[in-house]
């Protein structure tokens, strides 16, 4: 397997390395070959594991876990015949690698450390380790009470003050603990146009932690790359397709739906905003009131968006669009990976603003991150006059298959 595939010598030496740590944890960019290194690691751990204990697999979701881990190990062009030793059934909670039962555990809460209690696991892979809640992790680690138990991770950086960083990866001289930090220049099967393409498509933040590997601070404005002058417009062009209305729902707080399209020239644009704020017009409106309004202001445009997205916990909405004969979408609402999206959307000038949105218009430059969050180890904006954004985000990232192929966002990033 090392003779086949193009390693670079970081590679190899962290997964000799690792066969001396009860804990290991390749850390850095994206696409720095922490991966592969650290998969082919655990594949030497499976093979030499003892029939007592359990062999496990943790990741963000089911779905995290079969994209980032089992999607890769059956790839042959990467993993050659051994590929054909990991068999796994869509959608299962158990794989068989190298003829051992694997098990697979999504950990997106809290309540997923119910799910290892009482168990005696031997060998457990984790997938992006700083999505995993706490208290899982730590429970994960009592688990491994097998002689010789191991756990191997991978993770991309998050804030300095991450629970992972904080107390596992600075004091790994006190734990038996290694550690190995990757960059793009250590994965030597990229392609230079492609690290450039990948390069040009991370801005800000997220340029610092995954390209330049940086366990950085969520400080300051969210959207730093917004300038009113070079994202909102006066005209639209042509729409290619409208992809969707975005809604995020509100009594108290503001109602605001977004309607996002493709334009002819491969930009999205938010097209066109309805919104309702109770407070300054001191009048709520019911979930039948909203629909109405809703509906009448795609009527006004003489539009029907392919998708209706609507906030996943308003519940009620959902329900009251379903009965006036509108099928709604509950939102992708991974917040991180929304922000992320539409902030390389911006920066690359692939997602302009109608000068008619104006709440969404004055809502981008008061975006902040939350600094007492950032402190604790947590990214996020603070909670407010973020409601014709959360809309657009909503819209963004619940289409983006659809958009994706049509948006060269690091063909035009500067």
């Amino acid at each position: 397997m090392l003779d086949t595939l193009p390693l670079s010598r970081k590679q190899i030496r962290s997964i000799a390395e690792s066969e001396r740590h009860r804990l290991s944890v390749w850390s850095g960019a994206v696409r720095s070959g922490k991966t592969i290194a650290s998969l082919i690691a655990f594949l030497i751990a499976v093979a030499g594991a003892p029939s007592s204990g359990l062999i496990i697999i943790c990741g963000r979701s089911l779905q995290t876990i079969e994209r980032n881990i089992l999607d890769p190990l059956q790839d042959r062009a990467l993993f050659g015949p051994l590929a054909g030793l990991v068999v796994h059934t869509r959608g299962a909670t158990t794989a068989v690698i190298l003829g051992r039962t694997v098990h697979l555990i999504g950990a997106s809460d809290a309540r997923a450390e119910g799910r290892i209690r009482g168990a005696t696991v031997y060998l457990a892979y984790v997938d992006e380790a700083t999505l995993l809640p706490e208290g899982f992790f730590n429970q994960l680690l009592a688990r491994l009470s097998v002689p010789g138990a191991r756990l191997l991770a991978t993770t991309n950086p998050d804030g300095p003050a991450h629970w992972l960083r904080k107390k596992f990866l600075l004091r790994a001289g006190q734990l038996n603990l290694g550690t190995w930090h990757f960059t793009l220049d250590d994965n030597p099967s990229l392609e230079p146009a492609y690290v450039a393409a990948l390069k040009a498509e991370y801005v800000g933040l997220w340029y610092r932690r995954f390209i330049l590997g940086e366990w950085c601070l969520a400080e300051g404005v969210v959207y730093d790359m917004w300038e009113p002058d070079r994202h909102v417009v006066a005209e639209l062009p042509p729409m290619h397709r409208w992809l969707a209305a975005g809604i995020d729902y509100g009594t108290l707080n503001p109602f605001a739906a977004v309607l996002l399209g493709l334009g002819s020239d491969g930009v999205l644009y938010a097209a066109s905003e309805w919104r309702h704020e109770a407070r300054i017009t001191r009048r709520q409106m019911t979930d039948a009131e909203y629909s109405r309004e809703v509906r009448g202001w795609l009527d006004g445009l003489h539009v029907r968006p392919e998708y209706v997205v609507v906030d996943p916990s308003a519940a009620s909405m959902i329900e009251q669009l379903h009965r006036d004969g509108v099928t709604p979408y509950g939102a992708d609402n991974a917040v991180m990976d929304g922000i992320r999206t539409v902030s390389s959307l911006l920066s690359a000038d692939r997602f302009k603003v109608h000068k008619s949105c104006h709440g969404l218009i004055n809502e981008f430059p008061a975006y902040a991150w939350d600094d007492k969050a950032a402190e604790a180890g947590e990214d996020k904006p603070v909670k407010a006059e973020d409601h014709s954004l959360d809309a657009t985000r909503y819209a963004i990232r619940t289409t983006e298959a659809l958009w994706r192929p049509h948006v060269p966002l690091a063909a035009t990033a500067a």
